[in-house]
């Protein structure tokens, strides 16, 4: 398997981070962990996780959910890891593919994704949605917010041909026909937003309550 670093490339890992907070990622991080309504003993999962913002922000505003992040790059674990202990927070950083989730059937109350979709090829952006399903519990909820295709070329878009020569989005309509595809249920654009980086559509989606 093959996989996108953090930041398009390892050497501009050191850039990640202050390169979204000045982009204004902060707070579609804090907009999709209040889409994901996190109860106590809530188990969460972040597929795509970086270097760990999010997961990071999920377990600093709900210290009683347990959160794993993972994602493919370890050098961007090792980020997340460092920033977890400097904070003093208990979030768990797991070396994983979205496709191959190494979880047991149904060991999830929320899955959360943040812009991480685009980065699939095509085939592989099903088969990681199959695996959201398989891992959320019945009627546990997948929270993913992502950029929107078929617009004019935002910054993000830019970046992605020059860092890693992806489209750097996906259409809505893609992105709903896969996770009903994957048998999710309930699908639902929650939002839209418009950000220098392009515009970004945020999604949810349930698990049966009952196997289908």
């Amino acid at each position: 398997m093959t996989y996108v670093p953090a930041a398009g490339r390892d050497w501009l890992l050191p850039l990640y981070d202050p390169l979204t907070a000045l982009l204004g990622v902060r707070r579609f991080h804090a907009r999709l962990v209040q889409q994901a309504v996190i109860q106590p003993q809530c188990r969460v999962l972040e597929i795509g996780c970086g270097t760990g913002n999010l997961a990071l922000l999920a377990k600093r505003l709900h210290p009683a959910a347990e959160v794993i992040g993972t994602d493919p790059d370890p050098r961007a674990l090792a980020r997340g890891r460092r920033k977890a202990e400097r904070a003093g927070l208990s979030v768990r950083f797991d070396l994983a593919y979205a496709e191959a989730l190494p979880f047991d059937d149904g060991s999830f109350d929320r899955v959360l994704s943040a812009l991480m979709l685009h980065h699939l090829h095509a085939e592989v952006k099903g088969a990681a949605l199959r695996e959201v399903r398989r891992v959320l519990r019945p009627g546990g909820t997948l929270h993913l917010a992502d950029f929107e295709g078929g617009h004019s070329p935002g910054l993000h878009q830019v970046l992605a041909r020059l860092v890693h020569s992806r489209q750097g989005s996906t259409r809505r309509a893609v992105v709903l026909d896969l996770m009903q595809e994957a048998r999710l249920v309930d699908l639902q654009e929650v939002a839209h937003h418009a950000s220098i980086m392009g515009p970004i559509v945020f999604y949810r989606a349930r698990c049966p309550a009952h196997a289908a």
